[in-house]
């Protein structure tokens, strides 16, 4: 399977090996700790596994409490809170080599039409994504030729990312730069028609720039790194249907950084500027 659409979505297909429980896989990559975004994906696709099918879910919010080794299967196991008329509540913990690293809280409604509806704007007007670089094109401008550990990288990205503003590549060029970034998305390939697959794809997605908009106004977003990164929580709210293998936009701010912590929220659009779904996360920063 060479298709990096293809391998998400069998990455965020879990294994059941008995009520309630589930196992992921973890690939063994060269990353120091598993990706946020795929334990937070894997951990709603248990969730969801466990309920009707007929309640989209509209809410998550998740702690992370260790990192994850790569390479090492990650067991979900998942808590039926509630049942009700309109809600369901799942809790799901992950497991992996008998330490909790991760938690999470879902919850899904039943759709229904509401009162009344409205929507802020969205905050800025953007370039179209097909007349954006692709992030690892600027990136070949900027080096000439990607080291291989960034071609390798390259390959087995599932998403196509796209700066609406142009990278900075010194700390002079980053100096005293808003908190705010935005990007165009979408998964590389066709990820099927299951709804859920997407709301878990875009939930693995929603942890990849974010904490972007925190590093902006000290160092530039590629090279050396100065400071060691760790997502502390995540939530996210979803609003609307939505399909992860179309473009949507990825609008991100941080509002404060301070004691180590960085906040950040993003704000996700189609291309029509629906809001479909709102996210935070807070991210731990030391430096190295």
């Amino acid at each position: 399977m060479t298709n990096p659409a293809e391998r998400l979505v069998d990455l965020l297909d879990l294994e059941q090996i008995e009520v309630n429980i589930f196992r992921g896989r973890s690939p063994q990559e060269s990353l120091q700790r598993v990706f946020g975004g795929q334990v937070a994906g894997q951990a709603l696709v248990a969730a969801g596994r466990t309920t009707e099918g007929d309640r989209p879910v509209h809410s998550l919010h998740a702690y992370f409490l260790r990192p994850g080794r790569p390479g090492v299967p990650i067991v979900y196991q998942v808590e039926r809170v509630r049942d009700g008329r309109s809600f369901t509540t799942r809790r799901v913990t992950a497991v992996q080599q008998g330490r909790t690293i991760f938690n999470l809280t879902a919850s899904f409604h039943k759709p229904e039409e509401g009162p009344f509806e409205h929507q802020l704007p969205p905050a800025r007007k953007v370039p179209d994504p097909q007349s954006l670089p692709t992030v690892m094109q600027e990136v070949r401008d900027h080096l000439g030729e990607l080291p291989e550990q960034l071609e390798r990288m390259a390959r087995r990205q599932p998403f196509d990312i796209r700066y609406v503003d142009r990278l900075r590549w010194t700390v002079e060029e980053a100096k005293d730069a808003e908190p705010r970034s935005a990007v165009w998305m979408r998964a590389v390939g066709p990820l099927g028609d299951d709804p859920v697959v997407h709301t878990c794809a875009l939930t693995y997605a929603s942890d990849m720039t974010l904490l972007d908009a925190v590093r902006l106004p000290v160092e530039p977003l590629w090279g050396p790194r100065s400071f060691d990164i760790a997502s502390l929580d995540h939530a996210m709210w979803f609003h609307r249907p939505f399909r992860a293998d179309e473009w949507f936009l990825y609008d991100q701010e941080s509002p404060i950084a301070t004691g180590g912590r960085g906040l950040a929220r993003g704000r996700i659009y189609d291309v029509e500027g629906r809001l479909l779904v709102s996210v935070v996360q807070e991210g731990l920063f030391r430096a190295l």
